[in-house]
């Protein structure tokens, strides 16, 4: 199934975004509507609150008086941090049971007012996250609500600030407009990304590419973007992955490059690679079984050492390659040495861009992004490989060391 996050912060519009996707097809799961059943009378969520605010917090008819209970843990973050841990988990727990029951190919929309809050975006194929403007929403909240501007921004700042909440999202819908222009956004969500993309997670297969090897200016959130997808992959196959690398063109600064991010996944042999196959594509990185290998380099030039699993992402709307390499061998080692060597000379950048430009606007009119990547093939062996190996000797490079629970557990 696609999983998808959606969050936003209060009267953003989230709740409309929710009902417009459910309408076109998707499972929702609304975490306040959860939040709500699970301290309903005779619940061990109610008495929990009732053991931790008191009795005082009860209507006249034994059910949650919710705005005695706001105005408690709005004006007080220990108190709000106590509330939240005693519904969070339930609210997981039920979610969960219901995310048990979708089916293959259905799209599941968790409607999580608090997810980044919580840290909880790595569970997802997307996190959507509905945008207003702070003073919009105030707006919204006092024309609407009834509720004081002072109350309104307290209910705000209780939550993540937009900026925070914006830089973990993979798809942010601005509601700054009209009703019908939010709801024609989101319907082309649906139909355009996230209809192809559980498609593509069904069949295990990857997202189609046609726009062949076109240079686009370096990006600052190509950092970002791989940032989250890492923290995914992790979380796929936590016990397997050893670390998660921005490789690549995208992973250096100021460097054109076609809009793709690479990743490279260390794990600590070809096995594991195989094994976590199936997690990985459940996560959105179906195999692309036919590339096994890259290029061998002068200083190793066995094969074997340059084995690898070879995975893409199914999502249409952000292109990803992700390259499983055992860790230590020359394979995982050139492609962080050859990443590191741009990164710090700029003459290389200059040289690997110009050679990039080049090839691009040979093989651009014909879409033909293999026939590119082969063209390129020499130039790493014949020109960059001497240049790189003489840098490394110099400056004393080294590739990490990584520590991660996974490599702890194989004594390494």
């Amino acid at each position: 199934m696609l999983k998808i996050g959606l969050t936003g912060g209060i009267a953003s519009g989230k709740s409309l975004v929710a009902s417009r996707l459910q309408e076109l097809g998707a499972l929702l799961i609304d975490a306040d509507l959860i939040a709500r059943q699970v301290v309903e009378p005779g619940t061990a969520g109610l008495d929990r609150i009732v053991e931790a605010f008191g009795r005082g917090i009860l209507d006249e008819e034994g059910r949650l008086d919710r705005p005695k209970l706001g105005s408690i843990v709005f004006h007080d973050p220990s108190q709000r941090e106590v509330l939240n841990g005693i519904v969070h988990p339930l609210v997981r727990e039920a979610a969960a049971a219901m995310m048990a029951g979708a089916g293959a190919g259905d799209i599941v929309v968790q409607d999580i007012p608090l997810l980044v809050e919580t840290g909880q975006g790595s569970k997802f194929h997307l996190v959507v996250v509905v945008d207003a403007p702070d003073d919009l929403r105030v707006q919204r909240m006092v024309e609407l609500r009834g509720m004081t501007p002072e109350d309104a921004r307290s209910r705000m700042a209780a939550q993540a600030t937009r900026k925070d909440r914006n830089a973990a999202a993979d798809v942010i819908l601005d509601n700054a407009a009209t009703r019908e222009e939010l709801l024609a956004t989101v319907d082309g969500l649906w139909e355009q990304r996230l209809v192809p993309f559980a498609e593509n997670i069904k069949r295990g297969v990857r997202a189609v590419r046609s726009d062949g090897p076109v240079m686009a200016s370096s990006k600052e959130h190509w950092g970002s973007q791989a940032a989250r997808l890492a923290e995914r992959l992790m979380a796929a196959a936590p016990e397997e992955i050893m670390a998660v690398d921005h490789i690549g063109s995208t992973s250096v600064p100021g460097l054109a490059a076609k809009d793709v991010l690479d990743l490279q996944v260390a794990v600590a042999d070809l096995d594991t690679a195989d094994r976590i196959a199936p997690l990985l594509a459940a996560a959105g990185f179906p195999a692309v079984p036919h590339v096994r290998q890259d290029t061998p380099k002068p200083s190793h030039p066995e094969p074997e050492g340059w084995q690898k699993r070879f995975h893409a992402n199914a999502d249409p709307g952000r292109p990803v390659n992700l390259h499983v390499r055992v860790a230590g061998s020359p394979g995982w080692h050139y492609a962080l040495l050859f990443r590191d060597w741009l990164r710090a000379e700029p003459s290389a950048v200059a040289l690997y861009e110009s050679h990039k430009r080049e090839l691009a606007g040979r093989y651009a009119e014909d879409r033909d992004t293999a026939a590119y990547a082969d063209a390129k093939e020499p130039w790493f062996t014949d020109i960059a490989w001497p240049l790189v190996e003489e840098w490394a000797n110099r400056t004393g490079w080294r590739p990490p060391s990584y520590s991660s629970s996974a490599v702890r557990k194989r004594g390494q």
